[in-house]
């Protein structure tokens, strides 16, 4: 199913009727070979079509049988005909232009499951992991999102980020099924549909590039929890049609607008001068400083600090994170 950008707004009813008629028969109960339906998995995409296609192939052969939802942010590549002709079961969205995480946002209006599960178009999700996400959101109401363990691809070894999920020092409730995260990863997470819109989604002032740590600090805030649960698996073989140096300066400007847009003055001054002293002197990081910014008047208006007890948690994160090898502004 394709939808261009003056095809956005499918009324609720066409969408109740749709996924009734996908539900019945085969796509009603998980564990015992028949579809789960509480999950839609939703991808961003662009230029990057064989590594998409892989995905799909996979998420189509997953017991869950999940709904999946692609935006198309520009492609040039025939991304979208390959799609459309190869997986006609799959809801293309096509924008006509790259609106980066925001793509996540566009996806997710068209969500009608309870649960979401974020997927880039390099990773893929283990048979079995998004039901048993499903299962721990549906014990526990508090919780907004649990974060997969990733393994890289081909050498099956863990993502270096996977350490420092394990060991976040943020301490959460006992009924936590993992431990308590400040952040999470959306290419490895499942998170409860109404708690993403709660807060807007993805901001569309960062683009791309770190861009889940303000969308998770606002879940914090409003009380939800975030979990890494290791029991969860996501692969991920990194494509290489990639621009590692651009996705640095992306994710350097996001640190400091998320520090400038919702750290007490304090905190976001040392960790500005933290940065501009621990970055590699280069054009990339000058490139980084420089859109950070000349996106300050934005920033400044929108600036919302949080409260003393939520920086706390923001701080431990801030001194874990120093010594996390997945937090190196390299590339």
């Amino acid at each position: 199913m394709t939808d261009d950008a003056t095809h956005r707004r499918a009324t609720p009813a066409h969408e109740d009727r749709a996924r009734t008629g996908r539900a019945r028969g085969a796509r009603t109960g998980p564990g015992d070979g028949r579809a789960d339906p509480r999950t839609t998995v939703v991808v961003i995409t662009r230029d990057r079509c064989p590594e998409l296609l892989r995905t799909l192939r996979t998420l189509r052969e997953l017991p869950e049988r999940p709904d999946v939802i692609v935006t198309d942010n520009g492609s040039g590549d025939g991304t979208p005909e390959a799609v459309t002709r190869q997986f006609p079961e799959v809801r293309l969205l096509r924008p006509g232009r790259n609106l980066g995480a925001v793509g996540r946002n566009l996806a997710v209006r068209y969500v009608r499951t309870p649960y979401v599960a974020f997927c880039d178009d390099d990773t893929w999700w283990e048979p079995g992991s998004l039901g048993r996400a499903a299962d721990l959101l549906d014990a526990h109401p508090g919780l907004a999102a649990v974060t997969a363990r990733i393994v890289v691809e081909p050498s099956g070894e863990e993502d270096p980020v996977v350490a420092e999920l394990r060991g976040s020092p943020l301490t959460g409730p006992d009924w936590l099924p993992g431990p308590a995260l400040g952040s999470f990863l959306a290419a490895a997470t499942v998170m409860r549909t109404s708690a993403f819109r709660s807060v807007g989604g993805f901001h569309p002032g960062l683009w791309l590039g770190g861009e889940e740590e303000l969308l998770a600090t606002d879940l914090l805030r409003r009380g939800h929890w975030l979990s890494y649960v290791p029991e969860l698996t996501i692969h991920h073989a990194a494509s290489p049609v990639r621009d590692s140096t651009e996705r640095r300066v992306l994710g350097l400007r996001n640190t400091l607008w998320f520090t400038w847009l919702r750290r007490p003055w304090p905190s976001a001054a040392r960790r500005t001068w933290y940065l501009a002293r621990t970055v590699p002197r280069d054009r990339a990081s000058v490139r980084a400083f420089g859109r950070a910014l000349a996106g300050l008047p934005w920033v400044l208006r929108q600036r919302d600090p949080v409260p003393a007890e939520l920086e706390a948690r923001l701080v431990a994160l801030e001194r874990a994170r120093r010594h996390s090898p997945a937090r190196r502004y390299v590339g």
